[in-house]
Parts: C-alpha cells; structure tokens; sequence
C-alpha cells in the first residue's frame, strides 16, 4: 500500500512525473580518496571496504522518489524478477536520466536475462556520466566476455584495475591476455 501511494505521488493519471529529478549531488572530494585509497590498499579485503564505501555513493538517489525507483528496482533483481527490475528501472531513467546508477542496475537485470547487447548501451551511458564507475567498468568486462569480444573486454578490465588493482575479476585478466595474444 505504501508503494502504490509513493507512485500515486509520483506520477500523475498520464504517467508524467510530478516533479523534475534533481541533478546527482555527490560528495567528489571523498570519492577521489576512497579511489586514492584503493590504489594503496594492503590487500583485497581493505580494497573491498573502500569499494563498498564507493557503492554507498553510487546508490545514493538524487532524491526520495529516485531512491524507491532503484531501491525496487535492485530488489526486483535481486528476487530474480528481471522484467520487472527493467521495467522499474526503466521508469528511474525516464525520471533521472543522468543518475549513472539506474544505468548501471539496469544493464545488470539486462545481463541476468542474457541480454547482452542490450546491456552494452546502458553500460556506456553509466560510464559516460561516471566513468570511473568500478561496476559499470566490470559488468561492462564481463559482458564483453559474454558477447566473446574479449579483446574490448581486456581494455576495460585493465581500465577498472587501475583503478583498484585487487577486483576480484582481475583473476580473468591473465586468460583473456592469453586469449587476446592467440588472436
């Protein structure tokens, strides 16, 4: 019930939204340490707290009616209703089309299905807005992978390394290297 108002809220009888979405308002100068940070992390499990600290601020939404949008939209995902999560989360886009995050979660509900081409554009526009997005950086390696464009797949991961050089996904990087010299 407490949805159905929020949406009653947020759209009117056409579906238009009842406000604009306001610009992404993040704090840049932590950002910029918790990238610093990483670089200089001791090992993978104080990378891996300077990484979550990073996602705290890409799913921060722009404002509440944003942050119900992607909240159901990940929730969608993470219950394994794809078409739900995009539709869902196709409605944050329309809303807040230079929030990078709805992108990023609606490229991964896209990946989930196996729509990888699909998921390509929404990765780029994700980065384009943030382009040192760390998961939209490697859910773009990984789709590449998935679409056997491992060549592009190498560049990206290699660009999401060097941004925090303990991923978990840099364990492809050597296969793909090889891979990529049999070319």
């Amino acid at each position: 019930m407490k949805r159905l108002v929020w949406f009653a809220l947020c759209f009117g009888a056409t579906g238009a939204w009842a406000e604009t979405c306001p610009p992404v308002d993040i704090d840049l100068g932590e950002v910029n340490a918790l990238y610093d940070r990483m670089l200089v992390a001791e090992n993978e499990s104080e990378a891996l707290d300077f990484s979550n600290a990073l996602w705290g601020y890409w799913v921060q939404a722009p404002d509440e009616a944003a942050q119900g949008l992607l909240d159901m939209g990940m929730a969608q995902r993470a219950s394994y209703d794809l078409v739900g999560a995009i539709n869902t989360l196709n409605t944050l886009i329309e809303y807040c089309p230079a929030y990078a995050e709805g992108w990023n979660q609606r490229a991964f509900a896209k990946y989930l299905r196996g729509q990888f081409d699909q998921a390509i554009p929404d990765l780029d526009t994700a980065l384009a807005l943030r382009p040192r997005h760390l998961g939209a950086l490697t859910g773009k390696a990984l789709t590449l992978i998935a679409l056997d464009r491992k060549a592009e797949a190498v560049l990206v991961l290699r660009e999401a390394l060097a941004l925090n050089p303990w991923l978990g996904e840099r364990h492809l990087l050597p296969t793909l290297e090889a891979d990529e010299q049999e070319l």
